[in-house]
């Protein structure tokens, strides 16, 4: 059968556990090593990724591309100016081509559909690596960050402060599946998805004031309130000014609580310097993770 990594809410609990302690035993067994040496099992040796690129990316692109080295693989990139999902071929006869020519996929694409279809056509794993809808790998980093800090992550409390964008979509989605309550704060035009939010269920919960979300909690998290595609740029930054992360938000939260952005983060809009850099931000950590947690996700998928 093969594996696709599409959405966490498609995953059985234990198959997500699964990747995080792969993504944490990875990076313990290559400490001190240079990065460009492939892990003792390399797990990828002789296959292919391709990674397909609709928007651009920094941590996305850098991340995979070390992943699959590291794994003992190879990597073709496209970006959208090499090709465009849809445009001139279908996405189902896209996903049947690249089937004969590479081991699995990776697509950083505009419509998670495209993805989905992508996947349903295909005969290769497909890795969802950032759609409008959700940002499954990510979360792998964020929630690897959190328990390389603060332990296993069950019955944390974590506070997502500003849009109900698609990595807020994504750390829903996996409350249920790991047991920690998500809080989350944002203007009532900026909420997540209800679908999202009902898969998210007891475990989960929405409301507008930030400081409500943030009390007691042990995870900070943001993002950019301007995302590559919104038009509305200026409603945004009125509708989230109420919703930056400085020094004083996180003096709600508990002691030894931790700040994650997935980054770029905008300086003076989300979060302020003090945070970004100060004592409680994980925020490098959560960078460099997306390599291990890349790492996982790609292994699991050949595993299938």
């Amino acid at each position: 059968m093969v594996r696709h990594f599409l959405d966490l809410y498609r995953l059985m609990p234990e198959d997500l556990r699964a990747i995080l302690d792969d993504a944490r035993d990875r990076k313990a067994a290559r400490q001190g090593w240079p990065k460009g040496r492939a892990d003792a099992d390399a797990p990828a040796r002789d296959h292919v990724l391709a990674m397909i690129f609709e928007k651009n990316s920094t941590r996305t692109r850098f991340s995979f591309d070390a992943a699959i080295r590291q794994l003992g693989g190879d990597a073709i990139i496209a970006n959208a100016s090499d090709m465009q999902l849809g445009r001139g071929e279908t996405v189902e006869d896209t996903a049947r081509v690249l089937s004969r020519m590479v081991d699995a996929v990776m697509i950083r694409a505009n419509s998670h559909e495209d993805v989905v279809r992508f996947a349903q056509a295909s005969s290769v794993p497909v890795i969802n690596g950032l759609t409008d809808k959700s940002h499954p790998c990510q979360i792998i980093a964020d929630l690897m960050t959190i328990e390389e800090r603060l332990g296993p992550i069950s019955g944390k409390t974590l506070a997502w402060v500003g849009d109900g964008n698609n990595v807020c979509a994504s750390l829903i989605h996996a409350a249920p599946l790991l047991g920690y309550q998500l809080n989350i704060a944002c203007p009532a035009d900026y909420h997540p998805d209800l679908f999202d939010l009902q898969r998210g269920g007891n475990y989960v919960s929405l409301g507008s004031d930030p400081e409500v979300a943030v009390e007691g909690a042990d995870v900070v998290i943001t993002d950019t309130w301007v995302s590559m595609g919104d038009q509305d740029h200026e409603a945004r930054l009125h509708a989230f000014e109420p919703y930056a992360v400085d020094d004083r938000l996180m003096s709600l939260a508990t002691d030894g609580a931790i700040f994650l952005h997935c980054l770029p983060a905008h300086r003076g809009e989300e979060v302020t310097d003090d945070v970004l850099d100060g004592p409680q931000s994980a925020v490098w950590d959560e960078a460099e993770n997306r390599i291990h947690a890349q790492k996982a996700v790609i292994a699991w998928c050949l595993r299938g």
